[in-house]
C-alpha cells in the first residue's frame, strides 16, 4: 500500500502544480487585458480595469489557495507525514468535483487512504514521533 500512498502524493503534487501553472497564466492574461484597456483613452475603459483587475486577482487567488495545499500535501504523503493522511482524504473529497482527472485522483486517494494497510503506514512510533517503518 505504500507504493499507492506514493503514487498519490505525486498526483497531488502534479495536479497542484497545474493549478499553479493555470494561476500563472490568468495573472499574465488579465494583467495584460487590464493594461491594453487601461491603454485606451475611452472614458469606458477607464471603469473596465478595476473590474478585469478584480476578476483576475479573484481568480488567482482562488487557484492558489486550492493548488497549493495539495503541493504541500502531496510532500506530506510521500513523506508519511501523520497529519497528511487526513489532509489527503480531506483535498480527495474536495478534488471529486474537478471532472474529469481531479474526480480519478479523488476517488484513487479515498480508496489508498481509507484503507486499513495505509491506517499503519502514518502511525505515529511511540518514542520517536516518527512514522513507523
Amino acid at each position: 500500500m505504500e507504493i499507492h500512498v506514493k503514487v498519490l502524493g505525486a498526483l497531488q503534487i502534479a495536479l497542484g502544480a497545474f493549478g499553479l501553472f493555470g494561476a500563472a497564466v490568468l495573472m499574465v492574461v488579465f494583467g495584460g487585458a487590464a493594461s491594453m484597456v487601461g491603454a485606451n483613452v475611452d472614458a469606458d475603459a477607464a471603469i473596465a480595469v478595476p473590474i478585469i483587475g478584480i476578476t483576475g486577482v479573484a481568480l488567482v487567488a482562488f487557484l492558489l489557495a486550492t493548488s497549493l495545499p495539495g503541493v504541500i500535501i502531496g510532500i506530506g504523503l510521500l513523506r508519511l507525514r501523520p497529519w497528511a493522511r487526513v489532509a489527503g482524504i480531506v483535498i480527495s473529497i474536495m478534488a471529486l468535483m474537478m471532472i474529469p482527472f481531479g474526480t480519478a485522483v479523488g476517488v484513487y486517494g479515498l480508496w489508498v487512504l481509507f484503507s486499513r494497510d495505509t491506517e499503519h503506514l502514518f502511525a505515529i512510533h511511540p518514542h520517536s514521533g516518527d512514522p513507523v517503518a
